[in-house]
């Protein structure tokens, strides 16, 4: 048989062979090699084969068992691993990718996708495996490892597979699968910790920023945004990500964690992407750091408020204050407790976010209120490097502890009595008909110290002298005569900051 290059196959114990064979055959295992001697009775007797084998003579065979199989076998599975958990086993229909090794009995290699780097991606039991797989895939979970043995008339039969697999040949498939799904699949959901409190659910249109592990089903890590220590920022429900993940992001609380587990033809399809197969179900931790809708305007809630609250911040308004400043999810990020001093502004003048000015309105002394303050109307989708992430909601733990009282909207200095109908000559001491910057601010700091004006709070002395001088200087040449100097009310309505 060796020099024709194929074996002898053949049924035993069915008058195929010679008698003597017929009885050597039978207890053999595959491997097993024996050396059978066979007198002429049981052989070819007193007749012989004309021209090969003499009359009377006794045979020796030296007999390699290849394969052997029966007529009434069935496929046999042997799992030999299997994991704790299996929500899902492959059935009819299901889309499967699966590694192997095959072999025939023997143990000779034929075939190996491992060789390959590749699965092998197929629908299981209609039709497009032998239906020996067809039957052996059948019931298996993501991880699990079993030999498929299959009998030739469940495989490639008498004929073989033209190539590397002969007639007559019983397979043996050592498989692992990795991923299975159905086309009728949708987003599969798991909740795995959500906050007691959640005051809101995403929806469409939201922008998220979360963290995520992605894996396949088998376990294997294809992406993480902990790895880049910076959140995925996306909105959802919009197409910014693929089909699945818009949908399994909707409805999640700021702090949840849940496994969102996206079929291929929600997520990448049969083409896949970088280290993402073709087909392949993906499955995503993910971790809700925060969320906002870009219509959110800044949420106040107050805390508490003292009995005698009659006087409220405004714009202009001269405030100190504490704050904790958090995310949402309780990481925080700055707090002048921390530094034992207040944080010190004049209310609406872009000291602060827009948010916080917005926050800080209508607030009394001793007052106490959280103020949530969207991306938008905070530090944007920059945010601060090494500080503030960006697109981060803030929040901000307030106390106001002082207020000083502005001035009107416009003005940097009033005064608190008459106007000298002599004002000019008043402040031009040296009666030169000119006014210096110096004797200028020496006049209002007069002024402020007698109480008879008051300047804005919270402002530097010198910056608001500098500045209402400057706008009293029309001509830009240092000096202020009597023709240019004029108070506020006299100015025709132009917008400047002066006396």
């Amino acid at each position: 048989s060796y020099d024709r290059g194929s074996t002898f196959n053949v049924f035993v114990g069915k008058g195929q062979l010679i008698a003597g064979m017929d009885k050597a055959l039978v207890g053999m295992c595959v491997n097993e090699r024996r050396f059978v001697r066979i007198p002429p009775k049981l052989a070819y007797g007193s007749e012989g084969v004309s021209g090969v084998i003499p009359p009377n003579a006794v045979l020796h065979f030296d007999v390699l068992l290849i394969d052997l199989w029966n007529s009434e076998d069935e496929v046999q599975v042997q799992t030999y691993f299997k994991p704790e958990k299996c929500p899902r086993t492959v059935q009819v229909s299901d889309f499967v990718r699966y590694h192997y090794n095959g072999t025939f009995l023997d143990g000779t290699l034929f075939d190996s996708s491992h060789n390959r780097m590749r699965t092998y991606d197929t629908y299981v039991g209609i039709g497009w495996l032998i239906p020996g797989m067809d039957q052996g895939l059948l019931g298996m979970c993501v991880g699990e490892k079993r030999l498929i043995t299959i009998p030739p008339f469940l495989a490639y039969g008498e004929e073989g597979d033209g190539k590397e697999i002969p007639g007559q040949a019983s397979l043996v498939f050592d498989v692992v699968l990795l991923d299975l799904h159905n086309p009728k699949d949708g987003v599969a959901i798991e909740n795995q910790e959500v906050p007691e409190s959640c005051e809101r659910r995403s929806q469409a249109g939201d922008f998220l920023r979360y963290h995520y592990n992605g894996t396949l089903l088998d376990g294997t890590l294809f992406d993480s945004s902990y790895s880049r220590n910076r959140t995925y920022d996306t909105y959802v429900g919009k197409g910014y990500v693929i089909a699945g993940m818009d949908e399994g992001l909707l409805g999640v609380c700021t702090g949840e964690k849940r496994r969102i587990i996206i079929p291929p033809h929600l997520g990448y399809g049969e083409e896949g992407r970088g280290k993402i197969p073709g087909s392949a179900v993906l499955v995503f931790d993910i971790h809700v750091v925060d969320f906002h809708n870009p219509s959110d305007s800044v949420g106040i809630t107050v805390n508490h408020k003292p009995s005698n609250c009659t006087v409220l911040s405004k714009k202009g308004d001269y405030l100190k204050y504490h704050y904790n400043a958090s995310l949402l999810d309780g990481t925080l990020l700055d707090s002048t407790h921390s530094l034992g001093k207040t944080y010190n502004i004049v209310l609406g003048s872009g000291q602060v976010v827009v948010g916080m000015d917005m926050g800080l309105q209508d607030m009394c002394v001793g007052e106490r209120r959280t103020v949530v303050i969207p991306p938008h109307l905070g530090y944007g989708e920059e945010g601060v490097e090494g500080e503030v992430p960006g697109s981060a909601v803030l929040v901000f733990d307030i106390e106001l502890l002082e207020l000083v009282s502005g001035l009107p909207e416009g003005y940097m200095f009033v005064w608190n009595g008459e106007v000298s109908p002599n004002l000019f000559e008043e402040i031009d001491q040296n009666h030169d008909g000119e006014v210096l910057l110096e004797e200028f601010s020496e006049y209002i700091q007069a002024q402020v110290d007698s109480g008879k004006g008051k300047l804005a709070p919270g402002f530097d002395f010198e910056m608001i002298v500098k500045n209402m001088f400057t706008n009293q200087d029309r001509d830009g040449n240092g000096k202020v005569t009597a023709e240019e100097f004029k108070l506020k009310d006299q100015e025709a309505k132009e917008e400047h900051d002066e006396l």
